[in-house]
């Protein structure tokens, strides 16, 4: 039995109960099949990397999505989800290159598990979340060309918040991508956070931490000209709801290595209704 490509991501999508999700919900359908379709596609190749214990493996596996992304691009995806991407690749110029980088983002993980200082950090953050943006602002439609600093700066943004929630989940797999000269600045050691000890010199590392994801969300909306705004709103409702996380966890102290923060998905979709009438 055949799978139907937008099925298949609309499953992906939907099962994640990701932030992702309800800003998608609000979108008229050829927008929202594109958006979902990307979703997927980063979804798989994160998944990768998550779930594979053998590098080798993983590493055999990205070169498959190469090749697959190859086939893409010449009319002739195997994949549900390239097959999914393939009527958007077009009308929203959906570039080659932006998905090869979001590869390379991914397998940076399976080389790298620590960033000496922040422009190291900065080069991941762009190829796993800066470069989803400018697909995503692409999707979702614009008229002025400063909207793609916003999306790829709010792309940054996101990631830096992902990372921030997920300190301790990563510490539990052997990686830091807090800057380790950073680390140094605010004296806390790779072992502090490895082994979880919650000091007060870790809590101002993550005071720091946060207050740079918050410059880069006011950054990005400074960015964002008034004439894509509407266009531009999913992408709004995401800055939103991660926002409110990242307020969460300041208020609760940093508190990152012991739990990890999350909104409830009725938050999300009031966040998101919220957002979508107001934007």
């Amino acid at each position: 039995m055949s799978v139907n490509p937008d099925e298949y991501c609309q499953q992906m999508a939907a099962q994640s109960g990701s932030s992702f999700y309800y800003s998608f919900l609000f979108l008229p359908p050829e927008r929202r099949r594109a958006i979902t379709a990307l979703y997927a596609f980063c979804r798989q190749v994160d998944d990768i990397v998550d779930e594979c214990t053998d590098t080798g493996v993983a590493r055999t596996k990205l070169a498959w999505w190469r090749q697959e992304l190859a086939q893409l691009y010449a009319g002739e995806p195997q994949h549900p989800v390239t097959r999914a991407l393939q009527p958007a690749i077009r009308p929203f110029g959906i570039k080659h290159e932006y998905l090869a980088e979001i590869i390379d983002g991914m397998e940076m993980d399976l080389s790298q598990n620590r960033y000496p200082d922040f422009a190291a950090l900065e080069l991941y953050c762009h190829r796993v979340a800066g470069v989803v943006g400018l697909l995503a602002a692409s999707i979702f439609g614009y008229r002025d060309e400063r909207t793609l600093d916003y999306a790829h700066t709010l792309g940054l943004a996101f990631q830096l918040t992902n990372i921030i929630r997920d300190v301790g989940e990563d510490s539990r797999q052997g990686r830091i991508y807090l800057p380790l000269s950073e680390l140094q600045q605010f004296k806390v050691s790779a072992a502090d956070i490895l082994h979880g000890r919650q000091t007060e010199n870790f809590a101002q590392l993550m005071a720091f931490q946060i207050e740079r994801a918050e410059h880069y969300y006011r950054a990005a909306f400074e960015q964002l000209p008034q004439c894509d705004r509407k266009a531009q709103r999913p992408g709004l409702i995401m800055a939103a709801i991660y926002r409110a996380l990242l307020r969460e966890i300041a208020d609760e102290g940093g508190k990152v290595l012991s739990q990890r923060t999350a909104l409830t998905p009725v938050r999300k979709l009031w966040i998101a209704w919220k957002t979508w009438i107001t934007a």
